[in-house]
């Protein structure tokens, strides 16, 4: 027993997690339409990433949470805390308000850093140089719920492994025209912003590439909504339809799928967004979105959904273009439409950071704060779980040090 008493219970647990979880190790990315491995693309981790991987992975984890995620992993963190007050409840009011007050400047500082620290970033990498990584869906401050420019939203799509990122303010091209207007030329000088806009269509979100440069009047004035019939007129040409992604699904079923050449319609569907909100429900609609792609013949895509905010993404477009990096940007966007546009479903792959996904089940989602912190462990590298080991001990040591040092100078 007196052993037990000196056993360092919270390091000891962490270590043991650690090195557990390795044993169920599975890849931290993975295909989002079929949930197997992906074989030509994979996770690299900078060294600063590796080397502060515990804050590195928990705020990555933070950052890729749905809303019912956060909702249910703040409950938990809540219910524990209550607990551990319960067990100490002799402890005096002042204490468990010291407690009280302490734990949720801990809660509000761990989504401040998630949300605002700059701090290494995991990314895509491959080595087929014909392999393109995209994000066809993110803002700049041009928006009104955007936060940051556009040259800072290049920096950020490099340190997350793309190649190429769309520009799609609401109603707005503004920061597109400037970001294109400083690419570089070729494309595989560095990372490619194309010109996009997000908009709706009978009251869903669709993003469309390259609208307001090569494809004018296929907006309302105010370039807030679709106009259908200037969408119609753009698609006259054969082989140049406008390209209309319909981001985060929510009444499926409300747009149609493009049936061909000379027609309108959706040509792509989103089934990766890294927005708190939609996240959940694409994950919980993963496999109906599949399903409509299928029948549908169209791609299925990605989306950052980047507002400024957080040092994670969700997830990367794959686009096969043998050699893309020697085109023009306006050449390289003509490229990847008539993927999409002749490709279908079979034009693009979408791989996905594992984080755990409850699905529809509330149990899942009320266990949010053992589940995901499990799922989180299972996709280290052998480098992270040694730094986490490092860093486990390391700081064990310094608080006892501490501790010795407030005794000594208590009895002096």
């Amino acid at each position: 027993m007196t052993f037990l008493r000196r056993v360092p219970i919270l390091p000891s647990v962490i270590s043991l997690v650690v090195i557990l979880s390795s044993a169920f190790a599975v890849q931290p990315v993975f295909d989002a339409a079929t949930l197997g491995d992906v074989v030509d693309a994979f996770m690299e981790r900078p060294l600063g990433y590796v080397v502060l991987a515990p804050l590195s992975n928990m705020l990555d984890t933070l950052t890729l949470l749905s809303a019912s995620q956060h909702i249910a992993v703040l409950t938990g963190a809540i219910g524990l805390f209550v607990a551990w007050r319960a067990v100490h409840w002799k402890a005096g009011l002042k204490r468990h308000l010291v407690a009280t007050a302490s734990c949720f400047a801990a809660i509000v500082a761990a989504y401040a850093a998630a949300a605002f620290l700059p701090r290494p970033m995991a990314m895509l990498a491959t080595n087929n140089d014909g392999v393109l990584r995209i994000d066809f869906h993110s803002h700049t401050d041009a928006s009104h719920d955007g936060h940051g420019s556009v040259e800072w939203l290049r920096e950020w799509h490099r340190r997350a492994g793309y190649d190429v990122a769309y520009v799609t303010d609401h109603a707005a091209v503004s920061a597109a025209e400037r970001g294109q207007a400083n690419n570089p030329n070729p494309a595989g000088g560095g990372v490619t912003l194309l010109q996009g806009i997000e908009t709706t269509w009978s009251g869903e979100h669709v993003t469309i590439p390259n609208a307001q440069r090569v494809y004018k009047g296929l907006l309302t004035a105010n370039l807030a909504d679709v106009d259908t019939q200037g969408l119609r007129l753009a698609g006259f040409i054969p082989g140049r339809e406008p390209i209309v992604i319909w981001n985060h699904p929510r009444q499926l079923g409300a747009l149609p799928p493009a049936s061909g050449l000379g027609t309108i319609g959706i040509r792509a569907m989103e089934i990766v967004n890294g927005a708190p909100k939609d996240a959940g429900r694409l994950r919980t609609n993963r496999q109906q979105i599949v399903t409509m792609a299928q029948r549908g013949d169209v791609a299925l895509t990605s989306g950052s959904d980047n507002h400024g905010y957080g040092r994670a993404t969700p997830g990367w477009t794959i686009i096969m273009i043998a050699g893309w990096r020697g085109a023009s940007p306006d050449a390289l966007a003509f490229e990847i439409e008539k993927v999409i546009r002749e490709g279908g479903f079979r034009s693009t792959r979408v791989v996905e950071r594992r984080v755990a996904d409850p699905g529809t089940s509330a149990a899942l989602t009320a266990a949010s704060i053992a589940t995901i912190p499990w799922v989180m462990f299972t996709t280290l590298s052998n480098d992270e779980r040694g730094w986490w080991l490092v860093w486990t001990w390391g700081l064990f040591a310094l608080s006892q040090v501490a501790r010795r040092r407030s005794r000594a100078r208590g009895t002096a």
